[in-house]
């Protein structure tokens, strides 16, 4: 359950679409400095006077450098965090503090699960090896217009019909974390060994 030796991971987790993003770019992006600076070398080692032929050698190295650290913002950005006041799921661009009143059901489930019949289309190569991994399913309640504002904010690959689906690496840890802080009333949402005894 666990990226920690036994210890689950409490707090913030970070959504791991930005971890396979990092992790096929890095090279691309460390690539474009090498090659950069390698072609930079040649020029001035052999004296050649900086024209429209090779002075685009003079980009990649910050090109790859800026490529870079937009992956790594973009790590950085992306997170889902129970907090005292609500669930706060953050992307690069927005984020989204989700009331706990709101939350109707939360869950651990394959992440293929989000992605069947027409939102297969959405499945883009960096994703696939997440497809068989735990994801964190968050199940919200509010109208039409509120699902659609934070599908707005969350984009369509994290948030379908009323569900934010999220791949975290430790999607147990965080379900259990934020069940935790739903109102009494909603206590069967909490698993097996948490939920309430009917009276006979």
């Amino acid at each position: 359950m666990s990226t920690d030796g036994n210890r689950p991971i409490r707090g913030r987790q970070r959504i791991l679409y930005a971890e396979e993003l990092w992790r096929w770019q890095r090279f691309y992006a460390g690539l474009l400095v090498v090659v950069g600076i390698l072609a930079i070398g040649v020029v001035v080692y052999s004296r050649q006077p900086i024209n429209s032929g090779n002075i685009i050698w003079l980009f990649y190295a910050p090109v790859g450098l800026l490529l870079g650290a937009a992956f790594l913002v973009y790590r950085w950005r992306s997170f889902v965090e129970p907090l005292e006041n609500g669930l706060k799921v953050s992307t690069l661009f927005s984020n989204v503090l989700i009331d706990y009143e709101d939350i109707r059901m939360v869950k651990v489930q394959p992440l293929k699960v989000a992605f069947q019949d027409a939102r297969r289309t959405k499945v883009a190569r960096i994703m696939r090896p997440l497809l068989d991994k735990p994801a964190l399913f968050v199940r919200v309640r509010g109208d039409e217009e509120q699902l659609a504002a934070i599908r707005k904010r969350l984009g369509s690959r994290l948030f379908y019909e009323d569900t934010i689906a999220m791949p975290v690496p430790d999607a147990d840890a965080a379900s259990w974390e934020i069940a935790a802080k739903l109102p009494y009333r909603m206590g069967q949402n909490l698993g097996g060994g948490r939920r309430r005894k009917r009276r006979r």
